[in-house]
Protein backbone atom coordinates (compact mmCIF):
# COMPACT_ATOMS: atom_id res chain seq x y z
CA UNK A 1 0.00 0.00 0.00
CA UNK A 2 1.35 3.42 -0.94
CA UNK A 3 -0.15 6.89 -0.95
CA UNK A 4 2.63 8.32 -3.14
CA UNK A 5 0.50 8.55 -6.28
CA UNK A 6 -2.59 10.01 -4.59
CA UNK A 7 -2.88 13.72 -5.30
CA UNK A 8 -6.48 14.55 -4.38
CA UNK A 9 -8.99 13.63 -1.69
CA UNK A 10 -12.70 14.39 -1.70
CA UNK A 11 -13.85 16.06 1.52
CA UNK A 12 -17.30 17.34 2.39
CA UNK A 13 -18.23 18.06 -1.22
CA UNK A 14 -14.92 19.31 -2.60
CA UNK A 15 -11.69 17.92 -3.99
CA UNK A 16 -8.53 19.07 -2.25
CA UNK A 17 -4.86 18.28 -2.36
CA UNK A 18 -3.64 15.36 -0.26
CA UNK A 19 -1.58 17.58 2.03
CA UNK A 20 -4.54 19.86 2.72
CA UNK A 21 -6.96 17.11 3.77
CA UNK A 22 -6.72 17.60 7.54
CA UNK A 23 -9.01 17.66 10.56
CA UNK A 24 -8.54 19.00 14.05
CA UNK A 25 -6.93 16.83 16.73
CA UNK A 26 -10.06 17.31 18.86
CA UNK A 27 -12.24 15.40 16.37
CA UNK A 28 -14.54 13.05 18.27
CA UNK A 29 -13.65 10.07 16.06
CA UNK A 30 -9.93 10.38 16.78
CA UNK A 31 -10.60 9.90 20.48
CA UNK A 32 -13.44 7.37 20.40
CA UNK A 33 -13.46 5.71 16.97
CA UNK A 34 -16.89 7.16 16.23
CA UNK A 35 -17.03 6.69 12.49
CA UNK A 36 -18.06 4.24 9.77
CA UNK A 37 -16.29 3.43 6.54
CA UNK A 38 -16.14 1.24 3.45
CA UNK A 39 -13.44 -0.49 1.46
CA UNK A 40 -14.08 -0.64 -2.29
CA UNK A 41 -11.94 -1.62 -5.28
CA UNK A 42 -11.76 -0.10 -8.73
CA UNK A 43 -10.43 -2.36 -11.50
CA UNK A 44 -8.99 -1.69 -14.93
CA UNK A 45 -11.23 -3.02 -17.72
CA UNK A 46 -11.21 -2.72 -21.51
CA UNK A 47 -13.96 -0.10 -21.16
CA UNK A 48 -12.00 1.92 -18.59
CA UNK A 49 -11.77 2.08 -14.81
CA UNK A 50 -14.75 0.39 -13.12
CA UNK A 51 -15.78 0.24 -9.46
CA UNK A 52 -16.87 -3.16 -8.17
CA UNK A 53 -20.33 -3.22 -6.57
CA UNK A 54 -20.30 0.46 -5.69
CA UNK A 55 -24.02 0.59 -4.92
CA UNK A 56 -23.83 -2.35 -2.51
CA UNK A 57 -20.88 -0.81 -0.68
CA UNK A 58 -22.59 2.54 -0.30
CA UNK A 59 -25.80 0.89 0.86
CA UNK A 60 -23.78 -0.82 3.59
CA UNK A 61 -22.10 2.48 4.48
CA UNK A 62 -25.50 4.09 5.06
CA UNK A 63 -26.70 1.03 7.00
CA UNK A 64 -23.59 1.20 9.20
CA UNK A 65 -24.22 4.89 9.85
CA UNK A 66 -27.86 4.17 10.73
CA UNK A 67 -26.75 1.52 13.24
CA UNK A 68 -24.84 4.26 15.06
CA UNK A 69 -27.57 6.88 14.62
CA UNK A 70 -25.28 8.91 12.36
CA UNK A 71 -26.86 10.99 9.61
CA UNK A 72 -24.64 11.27 6.54
CA UNK A 73 -25.06 14.76 5.05
CA UNK A 74 -24.94 13.49 1.43
CA UNK A 75 -27.12 11.11 -0.54
CA UNK A 76 -25.91 7.75 -1.77
CA UNK A 77 -26.06 9.07 -5.35
CA UNK A 78 -23.89 12.06 -4.43
CA UNK A 79 -21.28 9.81 -2.81
CA UNK A 80 -21.34 7.50 -5.83
CA UNK A 81 -20.47 10.46 -8.04
CA UNK A 82 -17.83 11.62 -5.55
CA UNK A 83 -16.13 8.20 -5.58
CA UNK A 84 -15.81 8.35 -9.36
CA UNK A 85 -14.66 11.97 -9.24
CA UNK A 86 -11.94 11.05 -6.76
CA UNK A 87 -10.69 8.22 -8.99
CA UNK A 88 -10.71 10.44 -12.08
CA UNK A 89 -8.92 13.31 -10.37
CA UNK A 90 -6.06 10.99 -9.45
CA UNK A 91 -5.93 9.39 -12.92
CA UNK A 92 -6.23 5.89 -11.47
CA UNK A 93 -7.16 2.97 -13.68
CA UNK A 94 -7.26 0.65 -10.67
CA UNK A 95 -7.20 1.51 -6.97
CA UNK A 96 -8.64 0.95 -3.51
CA UNK A 97 -11.26 3.44 -2.30
CA UNK A 98 -12.02 4.41 1.30
CA UNK A 99 -15.17 6.46 1.98
CA UNK A 100 -15.33 7.42 5.65
CA UNK A 101 -17.94 9.28 7.70
CA UNK A 102 -17.09 10.35 11.22
CA UNK A 103 -17.88 12.77 13.99
CA UNK A 104 -15.67 15.85 13.86
CA UNK A 105 -14.73 18.52 16.36
CA UNK A 106 -17.11 20.17 18.82
CA UNK A 107 -17.20 18.23 22.06
CA UNK A 108 -15.33 15.33 23.63
CA UNK A 109 -18.32 14.24 25.64
CA UNK A 110 -18.99 10.59 24.84
CA UNK A 111 -22.32 11.58 23.28
CA UNK A 112 -21.43 13.26 19.96
CA UNK A 113 -24.73 15.14 19.73
CA UNK A 114 -23.14 18.46 18.72
CA UNK A 115 -20.34 17.11 16.53
CA UNK A 116 -20.63 17.56 12.77
CA UNK A 117 -20.53 14.47 10.55
CA UNK A 118 -17.50 14.79 8.29
CA UNK A 119 -17.27 12.84 5.04
CA UNK A 120 -14.12 12.06 3.08
CA UNK A 121 -13.14 9.74 0.22
CA UNK A 122 -9.58 8.55 -0.31
CA UNK A 123 -8.24 6.47 -3.18
CA UNK A 124 -4.83 4.87 -3.58
CA UNK A 125 -3.06 2.14 -5.49
CA UNK A 126 -3.07 -1.09 -3.49
CA UNK A 127 -2.10 -4.54 -4.69
CA UNK A 128 -3.37 -7.81 -3.23
CA UNK A 129 -3.74 -7.36 0.54
CA UNK A 130 -2.23 -10.74 1.41
CA UNK A 131 0.26 -10.61 -1.46
CA UNK A 132 0.34 -11.92 -5.01
CA UNK A 133 2.08 -15.04 -3.74
CA UNK A 134 -0.75 -15.57 -1.29
CA UNK A 135 -3.28 -15.54 -4.14
CA UNK A 136 -1.44 -18.47 -5.73
CA UNK A 137 0.14 -20.43 -2.89
CA UNK A 138 -2.22 -19.58 -0.06
CA UNK A 139 -1.61 -18.01 3.33
CA UNK A 140 -0.64 -19.33 6.75
CA UNK A 141 -3.09 -18.38 9.49
CA UNK A 142 -3.36 -18.89 13.24
CA UNK A 143 -6.19 -19.13 15.74
CA UNK A 144 -6.29 -15.80 17.51
CA UNK A 145 -6.47 -15.51 21.31
CA UNK A 146 -8.77 -12.52 20.74
CA UNK A 147 -12.47 -13.25 20.22
CA UNK A 148 -14.58 -11.39 17.69
CA UNK A 149 -17.00 -9.10 19.51
CA UNK A 150 -20.66 -10.05 19.21
CA UNK A 151 -23.77 -8.03 18.45
CA UNK A 152 -24.63 -7.65 22.15
CA UNK A 153 -21.40 -5.63 22.48
CA UNK A 154 -21.63 -3.54 19.29
CA UNK A 155 -23.23 -4.11 15.87
CA UNK A 156 -21.17 -6.74 14.04
CA UNK A 157 -22.88 -6.04 10.71
CA UNK A 158 -21.86 -2.37 10.79
CA UNK A 159 -18.41 -1.42 9.51
CA UNK A 160 -17.40 0.95 12.31
CA UNK A 161 -13.96 2.49 12.83
CA UNK A 162 -13.70 1.63 16.52
CA UNK A 163 -14.59 -2.01 15.94
CA UNK A 164 -11.37 -2.57 14.02
CA UNK A 165 -9.27 -2.28 17.17
CA UNK A 166 -10.37 -5.90 17.67
CA UNK A 167 -8.90 -6.80 14.27
CA UNK A 168 -5.71 -4.80 14.84
CA UNK A 169 -4.99 -6.69 18.05
CA UNK A 170 -5.60 -10.03 16.34
CA UNK A 171 -3.52 -9.45 13.21
CA UNK A 172 -0.60 -7.88 15.07
CA UNK A 173 -0.44 -10.85 17.41
CA UNK A 174 -0.55 -13.26 14.45
CA UNK A 175 2.12 -11.46 12.43
CA UNK A 176 4.36 -11.16 15.49
CA UNK A 177 4.28 -14.97 15.66
CA UNK A 178 5.19 -15.35 11.99
CA UNK A 179 1.77 -15.92 10.42
CA UNK A 180 0.12 -14.06 7.55
CA UNK A 181 -3.28 -13.57 9.14
CA UNK A 182 -5.38 -14.24 12.23
CA UNK A 183 -8.54 -16.31 12.53
CA UNK A 184 -11.02 -15.02 15.11
CA UNK A 185 -13.67 -17.07 16.86
CA UNK A 186 -16.99 -15.95 18.28
CA UNK A 187 -17.98 -16.11 21.95
CA UNK A 188 -19.48 -19.61 21.48
CA UNK A 189 -16.31 -21.09 20.00
CA UNK A 190 -17.39 -21.09 16.36
CA UNK A 191 -15.14 -19.61 13.67
CA UNK A 192 -16.03 -16.00 12.91
CA UNK A 193 -13.67 -14.53 10.30
CA UNK A 194 -10.18 -13.25 9.62
CA UNK A 195 -9.12 -9.81 10.80
CA UNK A 196 -10.60 -8.35 7.62
CA UNK A 197 -11.94 -11.27 5.60
CA UNK A 198 -14.79 -13.77 5.48
CA UNK A 199 -14.03 -17.48 5.29
CA UNK A 200 -15.23 -20.25 2.96
CA UNK A 201 -14.61 -23.99 3.30
CA UNK A 202 -14.81 -26.53 0.47
CA UNK A 203 -15.47 -30.20 1.13
CA UNK A 204 -16.61 -32.93 -1.26
CA UNK A 205 -17.37 -30.34 -3.93
CA UNK A 206 -19.62 -28.26 -1.66
CA UNK A 207 -18.95 -24.81 -0.20
CA UNK A 208 -19.66 -23.64 3.33
CA UNK A 209 -19.62 -20.16 4.81
CA UNK A 210 -21.10 -18.55 7.92
CA UNK A 211 -23.23 -15.46 8.55
CA UNK A 212 -24.01 -12.80 11.14
CA UNK A 213 -24.89 -15.48 13.70
CA UNK A 214 -21.12 -16.05 13.92
CA UNK A 215 -20.43 -12.33 14.53
CA UNK A 216 -19.15 -11.63 11.01
CA UNK A 217 -19.36 -8.55 8.86
CA UNK A 218 -21.49 -9.53 5.88
CA UNK A 219 -18.92 -8.96 3.16
CA UNK A 220 -19.81 -7.64 -0.28
CA UNK A 221 -17.21 -9.96 -1.83
CA UNK A 222 -18.58 -12.84 0.26
CA UNK A 223 -22.02 -12.18 -1.19
CA UNK A 224 -20.60 -12.05 -4.72
CA UNK A 225 -18.71 -15.33 -4.27
CA UNK A 226 -21.85 -17.09 -3.01
CA UNK A 227 -23.64 -16.09 -6.21
CA UNK A 228 -20.69 -16.94 -8.44
CA UNK A 229 -20.28 -20.35 -6.83
CA UNK A 230 -23.97 -21.20 -7.19
CA UNK A 231 -23.94 -20.05 -10.81
CA UNK A 232 -21.01 -22.42 -11.36
CA UNK A 233 -23.11 -25.26 -9.99
CA UNK A 234 -21.69 -25.52 -6.48
CA UNK A 235 -24.00 -26.02 -3.54
CA UNK A 236 -23.32 -23.34 -0.92
CA UNK A 237 -24.44 -23.93 2.66
CA UNK A 238 -24.55 -21.04 5.12
CA UNK A 239 -23.84 -22.54 8.53
CA UNK A 240 -21.74 -22.25 11.66
CA UNK A 241 -18.47 -24.18 11.75
CA UNK A 242 -15.68 -24.92 14.19
CA UNK A 243 -11.92 -25.29 13.88
CA UNK A 244 -12.29 -29.05 13.37
CA UNK A 245 -14.44 -28.38 10.29
CA UNK A 246 -11.75 -26.12 8.85
CA UNK A 247 -9.03 -28.69 9.49
CA UNK A 248 -11.14 -31.39 7.81
CA UNK A 249 -11.86 -29.26 4.73
CA UNK A 250 -10.44 -30.06 1.31
CA UNK A 251 -9.86 -26.34 0.69
CA UNK A 252 -10.42 -23.01 2.38
CA UNK A 253 -10.21 -19.44 1.20
CA UNK A 254 -10.72 -15.91 2.45
CA UNK A 255 -12.83 -13.31 0.66
CA UNK A 256 -12.83 -9.55 1.05
CA UNK A 257 -12.39 -6.31 -0.85
CA UNK A 258 -8.73 -6.15 0.12
CA UNK A 259 -8.01 -9.90 0.12
CA UNK A 260 -10.22 -10.63 -2.95
CA UNK A 261 -10.16 -14.47 -3.10
CA UNK A 262 -7.12 -15.79 -1.20
CA UNK A 263 -6.55 -19.48 -0.44
CA UNK A 264 -5.72 -20.63 3.10
CA UNK A 265 -3.06 -23.32 3.01
CA UNK A 266 -2.49 -24.02 6.71
CA UNK A 267 -3.75 -23.23 10.21
CA UNK A 268 -1.16 -23.29 13.00
CA UNK A 269 1.03 -25.61 10.93
CA UNK A 270 -1.76 -28.03 9.97
CA UNK A 271 -2.25 -28.21 6.20
CA UNK A 272 -5.69 -27.67 4.72
CA UNK A 273 -6.20 -30.46 2.19
CA UNK A 274 -3.04 -30.78 0.12
CA UNK A 275 -1.67 -27.50 1.46
CA UNK A 276 -2.00 -25.96 -2.00
CA UNK A 277 -4.60 -23.92 -3.83
CA UNK A 278 -7.31 -26.40 -4.78
CA UNK A 279 -9.47 -26.79 -7.86
CA UNK A 280 -12.57 -25.16 -6.36
CA UNK A 281 -10.66 -22.11 -5.14
CA UNK A 282 -8.88 -21.83 -8.49
CA UNK A 283 -12.19 -21.83 -10.38
CA UNK A 284 -13.76 -19.27 -8.03
CA UNK A 285 -10.69 -17.04 -8.45
CA UNK A 286 -10.78 -17.39 -12.23
CA UNK A 287 -14.39 -16.32 -12.48
CA UNK A 288 -14.07 -13.57 -9.86
CA UNK A 289 -11.13 -11.91 -11.60
CA UNK A 290 -12.86 -12.23 -14.98
CA UNK A 291 -15.90 -10.46 -13.51
CA UNK A 292 -13.99 -7.54 -11.97
CA UNK A 293 -12.02 -7.10 -15.20
CA UNK A 294 -15.27 -6.78 -17.14
CA UNK A 295 -14.79 -10.03 -19.09
CA UNK A 296 -18.04 -11.66 -18.01
CA UNK A 297 -21.14 -9.87 -19.28
CA UNK A 298 -23.43 -11.79 -16.92
CA UNK A 299 -22.25 -9.61 -14.06
CA UNK A 300 -21.87 -6.30 -15.88
CA UNK A 301 -24.27 -4.65 -13.43
CA UNK A 302 -21.67 -5.16 -10.69
CA UNK A 303 -19.34 -2.67 -12.37
CA UNK A 304 -19.77 1.10 -12.33
CA UNK A 305 -17.69 2.62 -15.13
CA UNK A 306 -16.00 5.71 -13.74
CA UNK A 307 -16.24 7.62 -17.02
CA UNK A 308 -19.99 6.93 -17.30
CA UNK A 309 -20.99 8.14 -13.87
CA UNK A 310 -24.09 10.30 -13.50
CA UNK A 311 -23.42 13.82 -12.25
CA UNK A 312 -25.26 15.00 -9.15
CA UNK A 313 -25.48 18.51 -7.81
CA UNK A 314 -24.47 18.44 -4.17
CA UNK A 315 -27.12 19.80 -1.85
Amino acid sequence: MAFDSTKYIWMNGNLMRWQDATFHVSAHALHYGSGVFEGIRCYETNAGAAVFRLDAHLERLFASAAAYDMEIPFTQEELSDAVCETIESNNFSSCYIRPICFYGSDTLSLHPRRCPVEVAILAWEWAAYLGDEGLVNGVRITASPYLKFNSRMMPTTAKACGGYINSILAVREAVNRGFDEALLFDSEGYIAEGSGENLFLARDGKLFTNNEESSILLGITRDAVIRLARDLGYAVEVTKFRLADLLAADEAFFTGTAAEVTPVREVDGALIGSGKRGAVTTEIQRVFFAVVAGRDARYADWLQLVANRPAYAFS
